[in-house]
């Protein structure tokens, strides 16, 4: 079993401006440690990327499973993801960027492993663009989705022939519709790799990869 990082040096200071660790942040580590095998079997990757690391405690976590590379809009929560990769002896990247901005062409069909905790709360629209950091963190607009379909085209550009996209939803997201486009648009399989309930609200990750048929 992997440590969950080491996050005592985030303060409740900086938790006012990037999205603190909870269960969906946790669920991400079980299911990426649950597919260790396989991403060292089967992916032997070597460009590991994060959109949206918020503390970095995935990328972290990733980073001590396999590789390093991460963004985010936040320069809070870039600068705060350095730092918890270097209080957890890691080396990655991190860039400030809107999702994946400046990364394409030179990533492309060059990332092997892509991990996205979205924004995914159902919100009105105007709450995806707001001011307030936090705020931003969470609010995934319209059936919560609003960020998430802005990132599904940019899956099919940045994985390698035999890369992995892990992505994070809500039942309210519509996960089925979400597996279904990326079938039908770009021939990605995917499968639920891990699933929690957190109160009221059913947590799932979900994994694509390229049909090699």
């Amino acid at each position: 079993m992997f440590p969950t990082p080491n996050l005592d040096h985030i303060t409740s200071n900086d938790y006012e401006n990037v999205y603190e660790p909870a269960e969906d942040t946790f669920l991400f580590l079980d299911a990426l440690e649950k597919d260790i095998e396989f991403l060292k079997n089967n992916i032997n990757p070597c460009i590991c990327l994060e959109i949206g690391s918020g503390t970095g405690c995935v990328s972290t976590f990733l980073g001590q499973l396999l590789g390093d590379g991460t963004t985010h809009i936040n320069p809070y929560a870039t600068a705060i993801t350095v730092k918890t990769a270097i209080h957890n002896s890691i080396h990655l990247d991190a860039i400030t960027t809107n999702l994946t901005s400046g990364l394409l062409p030179r990533l492309y069909n060059n990332v092997d492993i892509l991990c996205f905790n979205p924004p995914y709360v159902v919100t009105s629209s105007e709450d995806v663009n707001s001011t307030n950091l936090i705020e931003r963190a969470w609010a995934g607009g319209i059936d919560g989705r609003e960020v998430i379909d802005k990132i599904l085209p940019l899956v099919n550009d940045l994985l390698s022939s035999n890369g992995v996209f892990y992505l994070l939803v809500i039942s309210d997201n519509k996960p089925d519709e979400i597996c279904e486009r990326m079938w039908n648009d770009y021939k990605f399989q995917s499968k639920i790799l891990a699933s929690r309930l957190a109160g009221r609200e059913k947590q799932l990750i979900l994994k694509f990869w390229r049909n090699q048929s």
